[in-house]
């Protein structure tokens, strides 16, 4: 890659400082959603305090549901945004964190002990993800066939160990304190989700692993030129993409006493709609762990504002589908500007 001169390095530089806040703000790739996210935010906040009676959104037993439902969401969605900025999709993430739970709590009845069991898991993630990015890589089969062969296998297996029946699981009071406890109106999984989306920014943003990852999604070709090992980064990604599903997987599993393998719940299509309201190109190469976060925040808000006011379930479907539309517009209105 050619170095630019001094004199363009000068001027970018120039055009950098003149920029106001609201317009660096705008250019940001999370700009858009924390917008939004904002005035949503103080919408409701607003609203439920003018009339608390009818609309509770800033009522604790709610602002907990908020606290315990939005880290499910966000560590699966932090992994499929890795895999999006690389220029990949994962549509087994649903299947993956239902399977891994499954292992984890089913070990643990066997007379497993819990450190092992959680290391199945764990193994179990890697697994599904290394297969996931090796037969993408090698065999050159786009990811959304082959993490929709990959989904349906792996909810196949899921059915067939459980035999579709739900599995109890109590890990004793001290790990689920420690995984899903509260302390006020605070609750530990968001305290643990915000931890994890910690470690993502500082992957993405600070290292050169997260510069390999935008650079395999933006330019394949100019990342091959520059001596990326692209078939790694992506295997790398599929993998942190399935452990994230399986982080949810054991943090879910721990809250709610057990695994329902028959649930369904399209939380790969909810986790994918999250990271294209948070700015995330479907294309690759473009994206921000902020905006993923942000995104995840407004997804919840809008599902809990619906259930506050009442809303008929279908609407929930309907929102996704409006959100995901919307978004990939805005994001080409962006990309274009």
């Amino acid at each position: 890659m050619t170095a630019l001169g001094p004199d363009i390095q000068a001027a970018a530089a120039t055009r950098a400082r003149e920029l106001t806040a609201w317009e660096r703000l705008r250019r940001h790739p999370a700009g858009n959603i924390t917008i939004v996210f904002g005035i949503g935010l103080i919408a409701c906040v607003v609203v439920g305090l003018i009339i608390p009676e009818e609309f509770r959104f800033v009522s604790r037993p709610n602002i907990v549901i908020l606290l315990k439902a939005i880290p499910l969401l966000g560590f699966i969605s932090l992994g499929v945004g890795i895999l999006m900025i690389s220029g990949e999709f994962d549509l087994s993430v649903g299947a993956t964190f239902q399977l891994t739970s499954f292992m984890m709590v089913q070990a643990f009845k066997d007379g497993w002990p819990l450190g092992l069991a959680v290391l199945l898991a764990l193994v179990t993630g890697l697994a599904v993800g290394l297969v996931n990015g090796a037969v993408t890589t090698r065999l050159r089969i786009p990811s959304f066939i082959t993490t929709l062969g990959t989904f349906f296998i792996v909810r196949g297996v899921l059915l067939f160990a459980s035999q579709a029946r739900p599995i109890n699981f109590f890990p004793g009071d001290f790990v689920q304190d420690f995984l899903t406890g509260s302390i006020g109106i605070m609750q530990a999984q968001f305290v643990w989700f915000l931890v994890f989306a910690v470690l993502v920014y500082l992957l993405v943003h600070t290292h050169r692993l997260g510069n390999h990852f935008f650079a395999v999604g933006g330019n394949r070709d100019a990342a091959i030129a520059v001596g990326i090992n692209v078939d790694r980064v992506k295997i790398i990604a599929f993998i942190l993409c399935s452990l994230g599903a399986t982080v949810a997987g054991i943090i879910s599993a721990t809250r709610v006493n057990g695994v329902t393998p028959e649930a369904s719940t399209n939380i790969e299509l909810q986790a994918i709609a999250v990271c294209v309201v948070g700015g995330l190109f479907l294309t690759g190469g473009r994206g921000a762990v902020l905006g993923i976060i942000m995104g995840a925040f407004l997804v919840n808000i809008v599902k809990d504002v619906l259930f506050l006011v009442r809303a008929p379930g279908l609407y929930l479907d309907m929102f996704f589908g409006a959100v995901i539309m919307v978004a990939v517009i805005l994001n080409s209105l962006v990309a274009k500007r």
